[in-house]
This record gives structure tokens, C-alpha cells and sequence, in this order.
């Protein structure tokens, strides 16, 4: 059965500003902020959340159903995922809005400041899953929410709970518009949460939940900590600690989370375990890191054997191997 990725679909506009966004910070003037950064360098590429994790499983192998909404301009776009595998089936197309728009500046210490423009993504809260799932067999293996219009964020999450799919809650940069009420409710029975370290303690902050009362929630949380790995944590799985793979560069992070995603949940539906599905979700997320642009990347067999190897070692490679495309 299919996964389906729900969530953002979106170009992405990446700028480089030669220098460090904190040395333009004035302490006791942050409540009037007017900066702009005379950048040295533009790249449009394409990304959206959904959209990247979506193009990581087609690049490993999978059929991902992308469940997102877009404009008239995503014609191009379209045909480059269905080229590297993923099902666009799921995409609403508005007859009114362009694609969604993020606009990231990052600095030479890897700090970023960025927009994003919803345009068509608003229209995702009409998009209905039960006709996705229909056309992909009648089964859905599981459905990531991943951030996109919060409306249709909760819509189908409710949505999975009615129908009993299983699903995965990923807020990330959505919590900042969410209140307590709306985050538990896209928490609440989902089978993974997906967030970063920082996304972990504001989604607390903002429930009341204790981390203890998190797992009350969900069956099990996947906290990506940078540099420093992942930690899975799961109430009947305990606590598990998977390092990150060695850069040869930090080239750009956009996406890098979204690439661990895409290993993630593709080794987990190959049938990998929990340590082995994060130590081939940490291959692609270097290989995010190590590209600009969050989709630009290309998949080596062989290449990425050797790095496995060499971070986890050879039965860790060996144990992989088979759920890589040739």
C-alpha cells in the first residue's frame, strides 16, 4: 500500500547573505527591526515540504501519493516528480492562485531568515483523502500531515482518525500559527511525530502536554537533533539514539529534514527496522545537506553503501542493501 505526503508544495527562492545575521542584531532594538542583507547569490529551485519528501521516496524506489494543491504554473514541476516516481494523482490544481513561494535567506553560519507565501496551498482544506486512497487501491499505508494550510492540516488528520488510516503528525513550522487546542488535536493518535528538537519544546509550551504526556498521544515521537542525529522514542519501543551521517560539506539545510523523512518512512514501508530506517533517513539528509537545493540532489547505490558502512558500520550496510534502488 502507498504512503500518501500531505503538505506543501511550493518553488523556493535561496539566497546566500555573506556574512552572520547576528552581527546586524542590536540588542535593546529588537522591537524595530528594518534590515535588508545585500545577498551574493540566487537559486530558484523547486521544494514545498510534501513535495520534497515525496521526490526523496521516488529517488529510493517508492510510489509516494502527493496530496497538496498548486496553480496553473505547476505543469513543469509536475513532470519532473512523476519522472523520479511519485504519484501526483493527490495534487488539487487552483484555478486562481500560484504555487506556494519560500523566500530563505542563510548566512555563512548556517542561521536562516525566510517568508513563505501560501497562495494555492490554501485551497489544500478541500482536497478529501478517502477519493486518494480509492484511487491508490483503496488502502493507504499511512498519510503523513506534513505543514500545509493549518485548515486542511486538521482536516485531515480528523479525516484519518474518521477512516482509520494510520497517520503521522509533522507541525514543524506550522506550530508558530497554531494555538494549545489545534496542536493536540493534530497530535492526538498519531502513530509518529515528527519534529526537530526546538519544534518538540514549543509544541510543549503550547499543549501543556509533558513529554511523558506526548507519548500518552502518539505511539512514538522521531526528534531530529542536527548535527547530533535523531532520537526515536516510543512507548514500547524506549529510547534509541541514531548518530548523523558525516558531511564532506554544509552546503545548504533546506530540506534537510525533509530528506529524513524520506529515508525514514521509506526504509520503515521496505520493512526496515526503527535504527535502520533513521540510519538510511540520515544518508539522504547529508545528501540534502551537502546540495543547494532540496531536490537537486541524486542517489548513489554505492556511494551510500560506503557511507553507511563507514557511519554505522558493514552489517548496517548490509542490512540496507537490499531496499536500495539498483
Amino acid at each position: 500500500m502507498p504512503v500518501a505526503i500531505t503538505g506543501s508544495i511550493a518553488t523556493d527562492h535561496l539566497m546566500h547573505f555573506p556574512g552572520r545575521f547576528a552581527e546586524q542584531l542590536v540588542a535593546d532594538q529588537l522591537d524595530r527591526v528594518s534590515l535588508s542583507f545585500l545577498v551574493d547569490d540566487l537559486v530558484v529551485r523547486r521544494g514545498g515540504i510534501a513535495a520534497n519528501i515525496a521526490f526523496g521516496m521516488g529517488v529510493l524506489g517508492h510510489s509516494p501519493v502527493l496530496v497538496g494543491a498548486v496553480g496553473a504554473d505547476f505543469a513543469d514541476y509536475r513532470s519532473w516528480l512523476e519522472r523520479h516516481g511519485v504519484d501526483c494523482s493527490g495534487v488539487h490544481t487552483s484555478e486562481t492562485k500560484h504555487t506556494a513561494r519560500f523566500v530563505c535567506t542563510t548566512d555563512d553560519d548556517m542561521c536562516q531568515i525566510a517568508s513563505f507565501y501560501a497562495g494555492a496551498m490554501s485551497e489544500a482544506r478541500q482536497i478529501e483523502l478517502s477519493p486518494v486512497a480509492e484511487r491508490a487501491g483503496g488502502a493507504l499505508d499511512l498519510v503523513l500531515i506534513s505543514p500545509n494550510d493549518p485548515e486542511a492540516m486538521l482536516r485531515h488528520t480528523e479525516e484519518c482518525r474518521q477512516r482509520g488510516y494510520a497517520f503521522a503528525a509533522d507541525p514543524s513550522q506550522q506550530l508558530a500559527r497554531m494555538d494549545g487546542e489545534q496542536a493536540r488535536k493534530l497530535v492526538t493518535g498519531a502513530k509518529f511525530l515528527f519534529t526537530n528538537d526546538y519544534e518538540l519544546q514549543l509544541l510543549l509550551k503550547k499543549t501543556g502536554w509533558t513529554e511523558d504526556e506526548v507519548l500518552d498521544q502518539v505511539g512514538m515521537r522521531v526528534t531530529t537533533l542536527g548535527e547530533k542525529g535523531v532520537e526515536i522514542v516510543g512507548r514500547e519501543v524506549g529510547a534509541l539514539q541514531v548518530q548523523a551521517v558525516p558531511e564532506t560539506a554544509k552546503t545548504d539545510p533546506t530540506g534537510v529534514g525533509d530528506g529524513f523523512r524520506a529515508g525514514f518512512l521509506a526504509g520503515l514501508s521496505r520493512g526496515l527496522p526503527l535504527e535502520r530506517a533513521a540510519q538510511l533517513g540520515s544518508l539522504i539528509a547529508v545528501n540534502v545537506l551537502e546540495t543547494v537545493g532540496t531536490q537537486e540532489w541524486s542517489f548513489d547505490r554505492a556511494e551510500g553503501l560506503r557511507r553507511l558502512s563507514e557511519a554505522y558500520g558493514p552489517e548496517a550496510a548490509e542490512e540496507i542493501a537490499p531496499m536500495l534502488p539498483a
